[in-house]
């Protein structure tokens, strides 16, 4: 508002005011001061050009991320940051792209006033006047470097095995599918070579796991010197590695391959100065004739591998037909259960063994069972004599009778002492020696007293093993007890009896069975109770499930008994909450 006299030499005449409202002025000037104020703050950087690209202000930011001053960049164009890393047909596409809808936006490299390279995030947009002409451009950008980075590492981390540094197996599938993709449009043939090391574990429980994983770095680097340009390896997990080989020819280009691949094992690897002899065993699958999808390209691969470690190992095998189906099972139950107890896949049961007639608990039989990840439970008939025919059943045996003597002592911190545990061994366990030592150390380990273990063997460990005497004679100097399990089923020497340290018998559960209705299994069922009392030995009958057949037994002197009238199989747990508050028998002087 301004205001004037009008005679100044006479004020008393009256003045003139002229009032202009101004408050859209204002509120321009605010906006204009905000603007100016955001433009130098702002985080990301900010440069303007006229439009023939010539710079006319940056903020702040910009320096800070570009290391130029202000003075010396107006006046110059952006291409003063240009890394070179672009082609000339980037910014030409760039800049035909702003022309034509004055926007752009994506990554671009650019370079730091020090020499240093940078990504960033940049936005392009032309600002246009009121009649649609382009006065200026606008840039704003960040420095996405380090995000970049971050992203490409997690990247890695996420597609790559952390050990070997090779492609995992959601990697590894990515690029199969792609290629199976390409070799159906192009009609060429690509083969899957599936790769296991053999006795691997062996290196990991005699020299540590930090030898093995070095191992394996070392085999993966030997693979990958090996391997054709284009190709894929990966480490699926463990000791496995797989290998996509695109365009061949068929299986004479496989051949050649996998023979040289398999030659680079005939020499050791020097591994903190233990010098180890590795072989393979590698599985061959080809694509389209051993299928034309992901999973079965590498199920038959896998198929493949273990006929190849079934035939001796250090082996190669092509994929056939005839290799699925019962034997196909039989090779992939037998490979998962070698690897069972790593996977935590194996676990024992328990079942009780009962006083008949006071309702008393006398001891446990410990039980294996394998919960398959895919099969689900699988019984031991199945899985133990599998277990026998591939030596897999030391190892097995070992586990289970420390997990059993390591349980003993949890139920008797827990409260529940349980005055014995009954153990099965194998007439294979028994062969390899060793069987004194063995429970000794475990003893020993688990501080678990002798008397309260007893071996379970089968008549036909005493009968076919050679060196029986002398295993069960160690055993029993120890302290162990044994007992003949299944007794009735074989063809026991009552001499062998008569010098043997033997403690208990038990009756098989066939004889039990139809104990009230059969004649014969009646007689033989009395037959070994008496044959017990006259040896001085307990007597204990399986599988009794009925009140009759426990009122039988003890009416002809048979005092013990297990089976599912007195408890099925059960976990630790379940039996601890069982019998923890039950009567239980103190035979510790048995």
């Amino acid at each position: 508002m301004n205001g004037c006299a009008i005679d100044p030499a006479q004020p008393d005449n009256g003045s003139i005011w002229v009032i202009a409202d101004i408050t859209e002025r204002k509120h321009a000037e605010e906006k204009l001061q905000l603007a100016s104020q955001v433009f130098d703050h702002i985080a990301d950087g900010v440069l303007v050009t006229d439009p023939k690209g010539f710079i006319v202000a940056v903020n702040q930011a910009f320096g800070q991320i570009t290391g130029y001053e202000e003075h010396e960049v107006i006046g110059r164009t952006p291409a003063i940051l240009q890394s070179g890393r672009q082609e000339p047909a980037f910014y030409a596409s760039l800049w035909a792209e702003l022309l034509h809808s004055g926007f752009w936006q994506g990554e671009i490299w650019n370079r730091h006033k020090n020499g240093d390279f940078y990504l960033e995030w940049l936005t392009i947009s032309a600002v246009r006047d009121n009649d649609g002409k382009c006065i200026q451009y606008v840039g704003v950008f960040s420095d996405i470097t380090q995000v970049k980075d971050a992203q490409e590492k997690l990247d890695h981390l996420a597609h790559h095995d952390a050990l070997t540094g090779l492609p995992n197996r959601l990697l590894f599938n990515d690029r199969l599918i792609h290629a199976i993709e390409c070799s159906r449009r192009t009609h060429q043939k690509l083969a899957l070579l599936f790769i296991d090391l053999d006795r691997f574990k062996n290196v990991n429980d005699t020299l540590g796991h930090h030898i093995g994983d070095e191992l394996l770095q070392n085999v993966a680097r030997a693979l990958t010197e090996r391997v054709r340009e284009g190709d894929t390896l990966a480490r699926l997990g463990g000791d496995e590695f797989i290998m996509l080989l695109e365009n061949i020819d068929g299986r004479p280009d496989c051949d050649a391959l996998t023979t040289k691949l398999m030659s680079m094992f005939e020499q050791p690897f020097m591994i903190a100065d233990h010098e180890l002899f590795v072989t393979c065993s590698v599985g061959i699958s080809i694509y389209p004739s051993d299928g034309d999808d992901l999973n079965m390209l590498i199920r038959n691969a896998d198929v493949a591998m273990y006929q190849a470690k079934a035939h001796g190992r250090n082996a190669f095998r092509f994929y056939t037909p005839e290799m699925t189906g019962e034997g196909l099972e039989k090779l992939r139950l037998e490979s998962s259960l070698r690897r069972s107890i790593d996977h935590d896949e194996i676990l024992v049961h328990y079942q009780p063994q009962i006083d008949i007639q006071s309702g008393a608990l006398i001891g446990v039989e410990a039980l294996a069972r394998w919960s398959h990840p895919e099969v689900g439970m699988i019984p031991p008939i199945k899985f133990i004599p599998m277990a026998e025919d591939t030596g897999f059943i030391n190892q097995l045996g070992t586990w289970v009778l420390l997990e059993s003597c390591t349980q003993m002592m949890r139920w008797q911190r827990a409260g529940l002492y349980v005055p014995k545990i009954a153990v099965n061994f194998s007439v294979k366990q028994f062969e390899r020696g060793g069987i004194a030592e063995l429970v000794q150390s475990i003893l020993k380990q688990t501080g678990l007293e002798p008397y309260r273990l007893q071996l379970e063997v089968t008549e036909s460990v005493i009968m076919n093993t050679s060196d029986a005497f002398s295993f069960i004679h160690e055993l029993h100097a120890i302290g162990v007890g044994l007992a003949i399990d299944d007794f009735g089923t074989g063809y026991s020497s009552l001499a062998y009896l008569k010098q043997l340290p033997v403690q208990t018998l038990k009756i098989d559960r066939s004889f039990i069975k139809d104990i009230s209705t059969d004649p014969n299994d009646e007689a033989i069922a009395i037959a070994i109770i008496q044959l017990g009392k006259s040896l001085n030995l307990s007597v204990i009958a399986e599988g009794v499930e009925t009140e009759q057949q426990a009122a039988f037994l003890l009416r002809h002197g048979c005092q013990f008994a297990q089976g599912y009238r007195y408890g099925r199989p059960a976990s630790s747990q379940d039996l601890l909450t069982q019998w923890l508050t039950l009567p239980h028998a103190d035979l510790t002087c048995n």
